[in-house]
């Protein structure tokens, strides 16, 4: 009867195990119906359906092969890319560790123990007792403390999976925009080199005009001025390149010394991105997703302080073997076995546990904050890039006609010098107008590009929340699946 008895009260036991802590529910953000940017716009379009969005590798709408290759090599060899890939498989293990609580621990300790008094075989002297004991213990999930960890671990692991990503979209991006600038600057050094050849066609003019007596000195040591201010502007922008490749070694994980990117240019605008509708956005930005998730570790961390209120249940258990003789050991009347549960419950500890709940509270408060606060400055880079990329291509079109007018300008002014009718002067001044005018028309191109660049990086690149992975594929890959390890750690190209 007492055996049934006992046999009830524990099954009531299990039976009252309850989940404890709030429902997870992701929050709300203020719904933004369209970006304004692309309102009465015919240059952006909305990727609708889906399969115009950019996908994996986003930086191939650029269709440069000589990008394509660094690239690839920054997913493969960036060391900022392994170390964020190291600290996402810490917190697969640390998931793994919290998984185990759900399973007893077994443990085992034979030991041989000697006395220096004590009889053996009725004969006086040192005695011995050989143990071979065999203990498990089990914390039965009855509040759903482990479940809760569980929960707090996968949503950790989903961060750092999406921290992952963001660390990869970060430095794509990063290496995107030194490698347009870099050809700007390529595009620069060619626009004064072609220009250093204009004037020293001048200044071999104006020399002859003043061995002719037709020019005056003055004009020789303008031109001569002017000739070398372009030289040394090249020279210096030399500097500008090789700091430029050094840090896109840097990006691909190579020592500066090995890496020569040879001399480009921009050769057309940038291509047209489509554009997500707003809501998309949440599921295309990593950040976004790991700040989501983030809500979601702070939601398990406020079970987790709740379980603190209610008991623990510990069952204990041990059996094995004990005898004073080696050969008797695991005879059947040298056994030995105890067992039973353990319950402790906190009755007074003065507010402890209910300043835990309100410090769990406040941070998962504080994650929600975070996350409205990172939504909302995506749709504020996202409208600023559109922004930025419709300036830039007006602009760009202004610059091109004041290029053309001061190339123009230029030639006219020539011609009157060589007339004899107008001064060095004057051509002087038209050449650096028109000088300034066709490099500021190269920034402009390589600003636009840069701009694109920020804009896809604004949309979240070519990855969306669908990739992170879900609670069994990062188990498989704690417990060491080459498969899934790859899936989970790789970029994904999503078909």
């Amino acid at each position: 009867m007492q055996h049934r008895q006992k046999l009830l009260l524990l099954t009531s036991i299990f039976c009252s195990s309850c989940a404890i802590g709030p429902k997870y529910q992701a929050p709300v953000v203020p719904p933004v119906p369209a970006f304004r940017e692309m309102a009465g716009s015919d240059q952006w379009k909305t990727a609708t359906p889906s399969d115009g969005a950019l996908k994996g590798k986003w930086w191939e709408i650029f269709a440069d092969p000589e990008l394509n290759k660094l690239e690839e090599l920054v997913t493969v060899n960036n060391f900022s890319v392994k170390q964020a890939e190291a600290q996402f498989r810490q917190a697969r293990a640390v998931l793994l560790g919290d998984r185990a609580n759900y399973y007893p621990t077994i443990g085992s300790s034979p030991s041989i123990t000697q006395s220096d008094h004590g009889a053996n075989a009725g004969k006086a002297g040192p005695a011995a007792s050989f143990s071979l004991p065999f203990s498990a213990s089990w914390e039965p999930d009855l509040w759903g403390r482990v479940r809760l960890s569980v929960e707090n671990g996968t949503a950790n692991a989903q961060v750092s999976a999406a921290d992952l990503e963001n660390m990869r979209l970060s430095l794509q991006s990063t290496l995107a925009a030194d490698y347009f600038t870099l050809l700007g600057t390529d595009m620069q050094i060619a626009l004064l080199n072609q220009t250093d050849d204009a004037y020293q066609q001048n200044l071999t003019l104006t020399i002859n005009r003043f061995n002719g007596g037709v020019a005056a000195k003055s004009d020789v040591t303008l031109a001569q001025t002017q000739l070398y201010t372009t030289q040394a502007s090249a020279t210096d922008l030399q500097t500008t390149r090789d700091q430029l490749e050094h840090a896109i070694a840097v990006l691909t994980g190579r020592p500066p010394a090995e890496v020569e990117i040879p001399a480009g240019k921009i050769d057309k605008p940038p291509p047209p991105i489509p554009t997500v509708v707003p809501s998309a956005l949440l599921e295309r930005r990593p950040d976004i997703a790991a700040e989501e998730r983030l809500i979601a570790a702070a939601n398990a961390n406020v079970g987790i302080a709740q379980t603190a209120y209610y008991p623990t249940l510990t069952l204990t258990a041990s059996a094995g073997f004990l005898s004073p003789n080696l050969q008797d050991l695991f005879k059947w009347a040298s056994r030995t076995w105890s067992g039973g549960p353990g319950i402790s419950q906190t009755l007074f500890d003065f507010g402890r546990r209910d300043a835990a709940v309100q410090n769990a509270q406040a941070s998962y408060d504080a994650a929600v904050d975070a996350y409205r606060e990172t939504v909302l400055t995506a749709f504020q880079q996202v409208e600023d890039n559109l922004a930025n990329l419709r300036v830039l291509a007006q602009e760009s079109e202004q610059e091109a006609a004041a290029v053309e007018a001061a190339e123009q300008s230029l030639v006219l002014e020539t011609e009157r010098y060589r007339a004899g009718t107008d001064s060095y002067l004057n051509v002087i001044t038209t050449q650096t107008i028109a000088l300034g005018d066709e490099r500021t028309a190269v920034t402009l191109l390589q600003r636009r590009m840069t701009a694109a660049v920020n804009l896809i990086v604004a949309l979240g690149g070519g990855w969306d929340a669908s990739t992170l992975p879900n609670t069994d594929q990062i188990r498989s890959s704690a417990m060491g699946d080459p498969a899934t390890v790859q899936k989970v750690a790789q970029p994904k190209n999503t078909p």
